[in-house]
């Protein structure tokens, strides 16, 4: 409409000046530097304004009344078209009627370029939201692809392999592993489907992976009913790592005796655990579908401390055991000498669970060494008090381990063979 808006004034204007063009076509319109029609006139062709022409050749989509199906305007301004190529001059409108009425379709006149603009900002819009839209489908994908890449490998890992670092073994001076499986697999195999079995198994692991996440350990692999699991890899965390396994095995097993079986409810799910501590080195094998993979003694100890397990119990080795001694707050009942396949004898020992909290003291039993700090903090000032908390707190300590002496005492006082506390120690 906007060059229809231009020629209509600009027809306008010569009229009002008396003025008749008499030969307005295309040829005779132009465009300036700014996209706006300008009428030409040629001094030859004007005509005395009283004259008037009467002719005017129809349309040829009007003449076939075709216009409502082929001509693209609205149908207001196909009817002034059919007004302004009438056959008698007086139904035909007054220039000024035609812009006024072409104003009345377009009230606010956009030139051609600023119309391209609008419709590049538009356009360019409508770009940096499909980008945007795309962008945020890419991150969820991406975040999909780096959920299932974490899932199969430590971060870590993930992120070198991903940035096509080179990966090496790396070598961990002490880790805690854990293995189990099921008691009866192969006959429960027996007796099921593959589809019951691996629905069994699927649902049973789910259930092991959401305890896991409560603790701080990476799940390895699992192969067939066995599970394996490590702490203290990749990421160290002194020798924590054996209370992060001794806990979170304690946890799987108390699971497991309100687990059902899918296909057999009434047969109660047993499995058997195993722990042991040690060095071990890790990395990555192969390049389709890569694994991380754990090698040396320590992971061997851990799968002969579960194959020699019993159901529903952990057996941890003589080096776990002192780590849960060190850190403390675990019950452990000796089993004894234990011949172990490949390892000889061995001193094992079951982790039966965690040791209750400490209870309060009877406020009618005074302890000394705190009536002793009172009366001291009472008559000294308040810089003696922190020589007076480190002598106390050394004389806890003192008693402390008087007392786990005599414990150890009497839980190998009844193996057979054991003559000090050396012998108790790892042959390998």
């Amino acid at each position: 409409f906007s060059f229809a808006t231009d020629i209509a004034r600009g027809m306008s204007y010569l009229h009002q000046h008396r003025i008749c063009h008499g030969r307005l076509k295309s040829l005779n319109c132009v465009l300036d530097d700014r996209w706006v029609c300008k009428i030409t006139v040629n001094p030859q062709e004007v005509e005395d304004s009283s004259l008037e022409s009467a002719w005017c050749p129809p349309l040829p989509e009007l003449i076939s009344g075709k216009a409502d199906n082929t001509c693209p305007c609205p149908a207001e301004y196909v009817e002034l078209i059919r007004r302004c190529r009438s056959h008698n001059p007086v139904h035909r409108p007054t220039f000024e009627q035609i812009r006024k009425f072409v104003y009345r379709i377009n009230p606010n006149k956009v030139s051609p370029v600023d119309m391209m603009m609008n419709l590049m900002e538009k356009y360019s819009k409508h770009l940096e939201v499909l980008v945007a839209e795309r962008t945020q489908d890419l991150m969820h994908e991406k975040q999909k692809t780096d959920r299932l890449l974490y899932s199969m490998l430590p971060k870590q890992v993930a992120d070198d392999l991903r940035q096509g670092k080179p990966l090496q073994a790396q070598s961990y001076v002490s880790a805690t592993v854990f293995f189990s499986d099921i008691v009866g697999f192969t006959h429960l195999s027996s007796t099921s489907t593959p589809y019951q079995v691996v629905d069994f198994l699927n649902k049973l692991y789910t259930t092991f992976d959401d305890i896991i996440d409560n603790y701080d350990v990476y799940k390895v692999e699992t192969i067939g009913d066995a599970y394996m699991v490590v702490s203290g890899i990749p990421r160290e965390n002194g020798i924590q790592h054996a209370a992060e396994i001794a806990s979170m095995a304690l946890d799987l097993v108390g699971v497991c005796r309100t687990f059902r079986i899918p296909h057999k409810p009434n047969t109660q799910l047993q499995i058997r655990a195993g722990i042991h501590s040690g060095p071990v080195v890790a990395g990555v094998v192969g390049t389709k579908m890569p694994r991380y993979c754990l090698f040396g003694d320590t992971v061997n100890t851990s799968s002969r401390m579960e194959s020699t397990s019993e159901a529903l119990k952990i057996q941890v080795s003589s080096s776990t055991f002192y780590l849960l001694e060190e850190i403390g707050g675990y019950l452990l009942q000796c089993r004894g000498m234990l011949q172990v396949k490949g390892k000889g004898d061995m001193v094992t020992h079951w982790l039966e669970g965690k040791l209750p909290l400490q209870p309060s003291k009877d406020p009618g039993v005074k302890d000394p060494i705190k009536d002793l700090s009172t009366k001291v903090a009472s008559r000294k000032p308040a810089s003696s008090m922190s020589v007076l908390d480190t002598d106390r707190d050394r004389e806890m300590e003192r008693r402390e381990r008087m007392g786990e002496r005599d414990r150890e005492k009497e839980m190998y006082a009844s193996i057979p063979g054991l003559l000090n506390h050396d012998l108790l120690q790892d042959s390998a």
